[in-house]
This record gives C-alpha cells, structure tokens and sequence, in this order.
C-alpha cells in the first residue's frame, strides 16, 4: 500500500513545482528570499516549492487614470481626465520587484503630479483647450521619462482626455474663438472682393486698348473701301433694294 502511495506523492510534487506563465506575462524566481536575476518568459517554469517562489507581473501595456488639478501660467486650477499609458521592460523586472514593488503605480502617480506641475505652469489655460495640447502631453510624457525610464518602466503616452476650464474663461475662450473666426471671415470676404475689383479693372482695361486699336484702325479711306464692298454684296443680291445715300453714308430700304 506504501508503494502505491509513492508515486502519487512524487507526480504531486512534480506538478505543485510547476509553474505556468501566460503571454503577456513575466516571472522571477525568489530563492530563500533572495530574488534571481533570470527573467522567465511565457512558458513553464520549474521550481522547489519548499525553498522557492514564481514572481508574476504583467509586461502588458496598462492604462492608468488619473483626475487631477492643474496649474496654469496665469495661475488658474484646471480640473482634467487623466489616461497614462505605460508597461513594464522586462528586462528590468527584477529591478522593478526589488525597488518598486508591485504598488509601483503610486510610484508613476506621484512622478506624473510633479511632471504635469512643472510642465503646464509655462501654458496658459486656453493652451490646454486648443491644438497645443498635444504639445503639452509630449512634453509631460518626455519630464516623466526622465524619472521612470532607467527604473524600467517605460511611458508610452498621456492623454489628456478631458479638459474642464473655469465658467468664466471657458465662456471668454469661446468669445475669442468665435471673434478670430468672425475676423478670418471678413478677411475672406475682403480678398475675393479684391480680386474681383482687379478683374474688372482688368476687362474694362481690355476694353478700353481694344477700342483704341479699333477706332485708331478705322481711317476714312478704310471706311470708304468698306462701303464699295458692302455696295458691290448688294447688287448681286435678288431682292430689291432702295439706297438713299449723299455720297458719303449710305441708307438701305428692303
């Protein structure tokens, strides 16, 4: 009976010191408290139960959301949404257990507070409204690197979702807004004007050269000639005509 029971305890303790890692995952193994420097990829990991343990921790990236106040130049508290993207370099995990923890969220929090600070006190509040914004995510994105990334996690973005200014300005920007658009539109309206008055003065010029060319053209012996031609048409035309002429004009009666 003992020797049946053997068997099941060794196949026990082969699959209890087994573990499994799953794809977007990283583990390290901690040996009588102290912690290894092989990072295991997904796959199987073997270990002594006894002795040792499987530290898991996602390389993924994670999204972390923040709602925060923040300063701008004028030294008005703008209230935004908050979405920080970032993940875990593998490479670094056991550096990361062992500086960080597993709260290094907290960690990234606090970095972001003092980053955004610094960063949105040099932009005014209408900056964070407009297409400046994303000037302002890169800039806060490169501030954090500068903290995070030789602690080996690495920012991958920060987006300022939502942007809350105070009534009173936000109603002033909207006023402003609509004035720049008002005067951009008048602009508009001015410039075809111009280009309009410039084409007319253009055809009337047109018209003016051509008349002179034509009148300039039109001596009397040229006219004369013109008149024996027309004559010369009408007699051999088979409808009956009278002209009435002095001489010098003539006038045609059908």
């Amino acid at each position: 009976m003992k020797n049946v029971f053997l068997p099941l305890i060794a196949i026990a303790m082969f699959f209890s010191s087994c573990k499994v890692i799953r794809p977007g995952y990283a583990g390290v193994k901690q040996k009588l408290g102290r912690l290894g420097t092989e990072v295991h990829t997904p796959g199987p990991v073997m270990y002594n139960p006894f002795t040792s343990r499987v530290i898991v921790m996602s390389i993924q990236t994670m999204d972390l959301e923040l709602s925060i106040s923040l300063p701008s130049k004028e030294g008005l508290s703008i209230t935004s949404q908050i979405s920080i993207l970032y993940r875990l370099n593998p490479e670094k995990l056991p550096q990361i257990i062992t500086n960080l923890g597993k709260e290094y969220e907290t960690i990234i929090s606090n970095v972001f507070r003092s980053a955004s600070a610094d960063v949105c006190s040099q932009y005014f509040a209408k900056d964070m409204h407009s297409g400046m914004r994303s000037e302002i995510e890169t800039e806060i994105k490169k501030k954090m690197e500068e903290t995070l990334l030789s602690k080996g996690i690495i920012i991958e973005a920060v987006l300022m979702k939502s942007i809350q200014l105070p009534a009173g300005l936000s109603a002033s920007i909207e006023r402003k807004l609509q004035a720049e658009q008002d005067a951009m539109r008048k602009q508009f309206v001015l410039e075809q004007e111009k280009l309009e008055a410039q084409r007319k003065i253009i055809e009337a010029q047109g018209t003016s050269d051509a008349q002179k060319i034509l009148s300039g053209g039109l001596t009397e012996e040229i006219i004369k000639i013109r008149t024996i031609e027309a004559f010369e048409k009408l007699s051999v035309s088979p409808n009956s005509k009278i002209i009435v002429t002095d001489g010098k004009t003539p006038m045609l009666i059908e």
